[in-house]
């Protein structure tokens, strides 16, 4: 139990020492599963070892946090978290996504580069163990087209704050015309997007990165709305489709209710328990065709209470698919 208690304590100076903001009481509690007691006497017990720990006001709370990082003894990596990192990698070649597998790839073999060479040796078995027993599933669905100087390009001017320009066709097949935009950020999916604003037009918009081509960087500083935000953008809508969002309504079975509890529709979810076993899920949220698709997944143990506009969608795309299966 002791030797236990040693690793926590361990466990929680690494997590001060890796995080600029530091952390708080309450994000102990959570993260270890202990009650706010416990949790102070493990804040005490870093103390003790690292009396450089300091105190940094966030409100009525405080946050704690270890300058200067640890010991190099002590900021070892783990094989599990060596092994994260390359699994990462794995994950994001296999969905296409180059770059970023590239720069974890990357980053992965700066941190083994760092380490002494008997202690590479020594992690090497059990990182190359978990790499090959873990793997992400493969997940159907269109890989990303993504072009690594675009993304390159594209990143430059959101960290500049400058416009970008780019050659862009709106459909395939389309000729492509020179586009001027002003970058607020980027989304990652099964389809890359730029979202930004075209110049002197008001509102924002998605720009499919394998559309795009021919980017530049240009001089003029960057126009985007002040109060832009892009996780608050990305959560109006189910999937990527930008639409109003609306209230919505669905009944989950009693068979599938709890599938459903442990399931993650949107950030904007409240699930109430009905008296016969069911479910209703309440979503505020656009892109109701994206739902409707996710919708067939669940294969009839869901059903739309709320609008009428969602449930004639998904009547149409059932027909739709219907027709298709002649």
């Amino acid at each position: 139990m002791r030797l236990e208690k040693a690793v926590l304590i361990i466990q929680l100076a690494r997590r001060m020492a890796s995080s600029a903001d530091g952390v708080s009481l309450e994000e102990i509690a959570q993260e270890f599963s202990v009650d706010r007691r416990t949790a102070e006497r493990m804040r005490d017990a870093v103390r003790e070892l690292f009396p450089q720990v300091e105190e940094v006001r966030e409100g009525r709370g405080k946050r704690f946090v270890l300058r200067g990082g640890l010991d190099a003894f002590m900021d070892v990596p783990t094989a599990e978290e060596l092994a994260d990192l390359t699994l990462s990698a794995q994950t994001a070649e296999q969905d296409g996504q180059a770059s970023r597998a590239k720069n974890l790839t990357t980053l992965a073999g700066r941190i083994q580069g760092r380490l002494k060479s008997d202690l590479r040796r020594r992690l090497a078995p059990d990182v190359e163990a978990l790499a090959m027993a873990e793997r992400i599933a493969l997940r159907p669905g269109p890989r990303p087209g993504e072009c690594e100087q675009t993304l390159r390009t594209l990143r430059q001017g959101l960290l500049a704050l400058q416009k970008v320009s780019f050659l862009y066709a709106s459909t395939e097949g389309e000729p492509a015309t020179r586009r001027l935009v002003d970058p607020c950020g980027l989304l990652f999916g099964s389809v890359y997007y730029l979202v930004g604003r075209q110049a002197e037009r008001p509102e924002v918009v998605l720009w499919r990165l394998d559309r795009i081509s021919a980017a530049r960087v240009e001089a003029a500083k960057a126009e985007a709305p002040a109060d832009f935000d892009l996780a608050a953008y990305s959560e109006r809508s189910f999937g990527v489709f930008q639409e109003e969002p609306e209230d919505i309504v669905l009944r989950v079975e009693p068979d599938a209710a709890d599938r459903a509890r442990s399931f993650r529709f949107h950030p904007s979810q409240r699930l109430e328990p009905q008296a016969d076993g069911s479910v209703l899920i309440h979503l505020r949220v656009g892109g109701q065709l994206e739902l409707c698709w996710h919708l067939f997944t669940w294969r009839g143990a869901i059903t739309i209470e709320a609008p009428e506009s969602l449930k004639a969608l998904y009547r149409d795309e059932i027909d739709r698919l219907a027709r298709s299966a002649g």
